[in-house]
């Protein structure tokens, strides 16, 4: 099955509440950042060892292992994007195409309990990360080729929110809130 790319450009999520997920970028404190990244991860866990995990149930959706491997990933390319905002001005991000890496890592075909523990280790090094901000550093500012700029403290709230955006996919709600 092929899934159709999302091309939509999620960064409103960071002005109002996700309309699907119910994440609301305006409700976290910066000090919630890096345990809620470390608590999204664990809440994997579960879903990878699910006997459905690597199935998918619907033409236009992932299944849970391939939204699991994306979101291992996401922590990685944030985890890079953060450490370049934090030693670098304005730096501009290398493009990731989630698509494309999603069929040249073979997504479907790794193996779900070895994508849990990678996910759950890439988002302890982004969350290690994450708690060496400084107070002056929130506001760094960083790139995407489209356009969109971020400060540091908006790439953390765009990442969770898809991290938590994902888990909402594979039908694990968390409190959006907190």
């Amino acid at each position: 099955m092929t899934i159709l790319p999302d091309t939509k450009d999620w960064t409103w999520v960071l002005e109002r509440p996700c309309d699907h997920c119910g994440f609301d970028a305006s409700l976290l404190n910066r000090v919630a950042f890096a345990p809620r990244v470390r608590e999204s991860a664990e809440r994997w866990l579960p879903v990878l060892e699910r006997d459905t995990a690597g199935r998918r149930t619907r033409n236009d959706k992932w299944s849970a292992l391939e939204y699991a491997c994306h979101v291992r990933d996401v922590f990685r390319i944030f985890d890079r994007r953060l450490a370049a905002m934090l030693t670098h001005d304005n730096p501009l991000f290398e493009n990731w195409d989630q698509d494309a890496a999603a069929i040249a890592d073979q997504y479907d075909q790794q193996v779900p309990t070895a994508v849990g523990l990678e996910l759950v280790a890439t988002a302890a090094t982004y969350a290690d990360r994450v708690t060496t901000v400084k107070a002056p550093q929130w506001a760094r500012p960083g790139r995407r080729s489209n356009g969109s700029v971020f400060t540091v403290e908006t790439l953390v709230l765009y990442c969770l929110h898809d991290v938590i955006h994902h888990l909402w996919d594979v039908g694990v709600a968390l409190d959006p809130h907190t």
